[in-house]
């Protein structure tokens, strides 16, 4: 009798599944734009907002960027294969060896939700599909391959996500929430000019016009700088509009400072080293500038 060994199916590994789900939907950034609208719901309640509104726009909101997000994944896969950032995304390491099912569930993530809260609440479903619009088909498929203001022009999706949350409290149109969305919108070209500059060679070796690919790494610099300083603005004019506090003030006037800070040192030396410390910077000072509106709104 010739018996042959058969393995048994490895078992799938739970932290690898994590992580390939983690990956393929950007959950890092889906909770940054989470926030966004959190804060966004606070400014529009001027207060807690109330768990229901908060829910609603996670639910909503959240689907429709982790939708937006894979369907960016999918039509990348190609160019990220080739870059050092990206190689290792879900759909080219193998961990997804179907990918034939992405964009399906990714539109579904996208348009269930604007339609399950479209008869109630128009405005959320509007501003949670406009900005999966924007991201995952106006960005993805036509801003980024082609011009240098692709990230400009899709830094709408942030401000989306902060009228979202506006809009899922109610009152998308008060001047904070505005002022906010405007914020978001500024920070955007700063916060991934600065990631540009650190990946200036693999944005060059897929041909994507990011600004640090087309000009000199200290005039991108520059560039940054009054996207940085007018964000620092922003979060300036956000205290005025609500009448906030010293407790509101004075860390903005400490997180804009070392904002600048971060850019003045890239300006006098534009490297790649200089570049992280201004991402990471610009990161959490939008994390920081968001909790400060909440914390200001229930104190």
């Amino acid at each position: 009798m010739n018996d042959e060994f058969v393995p048994s199916p490895a078992r799938p590994n739970p932290a690898a599944c994590l992580n390939t789900f983690v990956a393929l939907f950007k959950l890092r950034i889906v909770a940054l734009l989470l926030f966004a609208g959190t804060a966004g719901a606070f400014l529009a309640a001027r207060g807690f907002p109330g768990w229901q509104p908060l829910v609603l726009m996670t639910l909503t909101g959240g689907l429709a960027a982790m939708g937006a997000s894979a369907l960016n994944e999918y039509v990348e896969r190609a160019s990220d294969a080739q870059m050092r950032r990206t190689r290792k995304r879900p759909l080219i390491n193998g961990a997804i060896t179907r990918a034939n099912w992405v964009p399906f569930v990714a539109l579904a993530m996208i348009v269930a939700p604007a339609l399950a809260v479209l008869p109630f609440n128009p405005a959320l479903a509007f501003f949670s599909f406009a900005g999966a619009l924007i991201y995952g088909g106006i960005y993805t498929l036509w801003l980024k391959p082609r011009t240098v203001l692709n990230i400009v022009i899709g830094g709408l999706a942030g401000t989306c996500a902060v009228l979202s949350g506006g809009a899922a409290a109610g009152h998308w149109s008060e001047p904070g929430v505005v002022v906010l969305g405007l914020l978001v919108f500024l920070w955007t070209p700063a916060h991934f000019w600065s990631l540009a500059m650190m990946y200036r060679e693999d944005y060059a070796r897929v041909n994507v016009p990011m600004l640090p690919v087309r000009t000199s790494m200290r005039r991108s610099a520059l560039w940054v700088t009054l996207h940085a300083a007018a964000t620092g603005f922003a979060a300036f004019a956000i205290g005025i509009v609500i009448a906030a506090s010293w407790l509101y003030g004075l860390p903005i006037v400490l997180l804009t400072g070392a904002l600048l800070w971060r850019c003045a040192r890239l300006i006098a030396e534009p490297t790649s080293a200089r570049a992280r410390s201004l991402f990471l910077t610009s990161n959490a000072y939008l994390a920081l500038v968001l909790l400060l509106i909440c914390l200001e709104g229930v104190l």
